[in-house]
């Protein structure tokens, strides 16, 4: 079987492959180009993850591409909301012409000979794969595994007699109506779950080992609504985009410069909402920086509102075991539960799930250096898009989409057909892929490919420094060798 050509394969039909489509239509317009998604559907993790109140926890404004205003007066938005826009958007463009569901890519390899990847993909019950090749791969795959979260081992949950269930995994028609539940964590995922579940739940406890930073944001953005009133939605989105990229880039400078006084902020804040008589010191003050790890949101006071009508309580203690009614405590308390949810997070992943290889040899990324955000180093003509961890993941995924673009036409001009970051310097100081310490990462924070003190080796989680360095700076920088 003859292997099917395209210029360009991405692979992911989340956020960030629709992203990657979108700017290959119009900026490569003459390049063939391929989305190869593993599942049945678009959407990634909003198709995966079907749990209780699911909505956006970046307000939609930034969340949403750069090339199509969001229109909804929702900027917190629910799944069902921001998989609407996504089907819409890749039928306005013809997106959905280009993608291959069901096709699993479960091998890549690299010829400098040939100049092109071999793409190895298991294709629905088929034993018979197909091959595909190309000349530029984008890797669009996210950052865990959509297989399964991440959950400890708890000692005796084999005698826990309800339902346990994992938010990645939700239940079908799970009902959930006056039952005692126990959600398990303290990140976007549990803030989240606990007051959507408390709408029908009989109680609803909050298990956490310890706190986080939660802020609350209105569900609808009063300025968002007035510019649509008085100008046209594009305008009114680019606005209102404008200047929420600059206070989340305000508000995260702050946070760094003057972690103090911000926390006393936002501690404040919580106080106010919920009273003198409420231990915020234990259950929302962190014992870490703001930003240090990622920042809750939630809407309209959600969760501190269900707290305050004692439809939910918050519990900061660690777990001793499973027992047949529920949850024995490291302080001697116990939890009863009916439905205990494991909102303990994700698996991440290195890079992607399926083995890369360049000239024959197995890349092992934890020996690799980023190059801009973007690329890798010693590895020809592949991207990958890992989104911002202080702001809105779209605004890094538009903007490597670009660069994809950008560097694919200064190819085409100067005839080359490689494109490869080589790191020569011996004196390059290498530092962890991240400074960020929520532990799914930190689980895995080894095997991820370095990065560099200086650039453009180093990663600014930056929106407006990425701006200049993805789309103004000179390609040829003396790093990134092309032929």
């Amino acid at each position: 079987m003859n292997p099917i050509y395209f210029d360009t394969l991405i692979v992911g039909a989340g956020i960030s492959g629709i992203s990657a489509a979108h700017y290959l239509q119009t900026d490569c317009p003459t390049k063939t180009y391929a989305m190869l998604e593993g599942r049945k559907n678009i959407g990634g993790t909003w198709d995966l993850f079907r749990y209780p109140g699911i909505r956006s926890d970046s307000d939609m404004y930034t969340f949403g591409f750069a090339f199509r205003p969001w229109t909804n007066p929702k900027a917190i938005a629910p799944r069902e909301l921001i998989l609407e826009y996504l089907e819409d958007t890749i039928q306005a463009e013809g997106i959905d012409q280009h993608i291959l569901f069901e096709h699993r890519v479960t091998k890549v390899a690299w010829s400098s000979e040939t100049a092109r990847w071999t793409v190895t993909v298991s294709v629905g019950q088929l034993a018979q794969p197909k091959i595909f090749t190309c000349s530029f791969l984008s890797l669009c795959t996210g950052y865990y595994s959509y297989e399964a979260g991440y959950t400890p081992v708890f000692p005796g949950r084999e005698t826990f007699k309800g339902t346990i269930v994992h938010p990645q995994k939700w239940p079908a028609g799970l009902d959930y109506s006056n039952q005692r539940i126990v959600v398990i964590g303290s990140g976007a995922t549990a803030v989240t779950l606990v007051p959507a579940l408390a709408a029908q739940a009989a109680h609803v406890t909050l298990l956490q080992r310890s706190p986080t930073y939660v802020v609350s944001q209105p569900a609808e953005d009063k300025i968002a609504k007035w510019l649509h009133r008085h100008l046209s939605p594009p305008l009114a989105y680019r606005i209102n985009r404008w200047l929420r990229i600059r206070f989340q880039r305000y508000s995260y400078a702050l946070a760094r410069a003057y972690p103090k006084t911000v926390k006393k902020l936002l501690i404040r804040r919580i106080k106010k909402i919920l009273g003198n008589d409420f231990d915020v010191a234990t259950h929302f003050t962190p014992s870490y920086d703001p930003w240090d790890q990622r920042v809750c949101l939630v809407p309209d006071d959600d969760l501190f509102l269900a707290l305050k009508a004692k439809k939910a309580t918050i519990v900061t203690d660690q777990i001793a075991a499973f027992t047949p009614t529920g949850i024995q405590l490291a302080s001697g308390r116990s939890l009863d539960a009916d439905i205990i949810v494991t909102a303990t997070g994700l698996a991440a992943t290195v890079v992607c799930q399926f083995p890369v290889e360049v000239d024959g040899e197995l890349v092992d990324f934890s020996q690799k250096v980023s190059y801009k955000g973007a690329m890798f180093s010693d590895i020809p003509n592949l991207t990958q898009v890992f989104g911002y961890t202080n702001a809105s993941w779209t605004l890094k995924c538009d903007l490597v989409s670009q660069y994809v673009c950008r560097l694919i036409n200064y190819m085409d001009q100067k005839g080359y057909h490689q494109a490869c970051p080589r790191q020569h310097d011996p004196t390059l100081e290498l530092v962890p892929f991240f400074d960020f310490t929520p532990g799914y990462l930190l689980r895995i924070l080894d095997s991820l490919p370095k990065l560099g003190a200086t650039m453009p080796w180093r990663l600014e989680q930056n929106y407006f420094h990425d701006q200049r360095t993805l789309l103004k700076d000179p390609l040829d920088d003396g790093v990134l060798e092309c032929r």
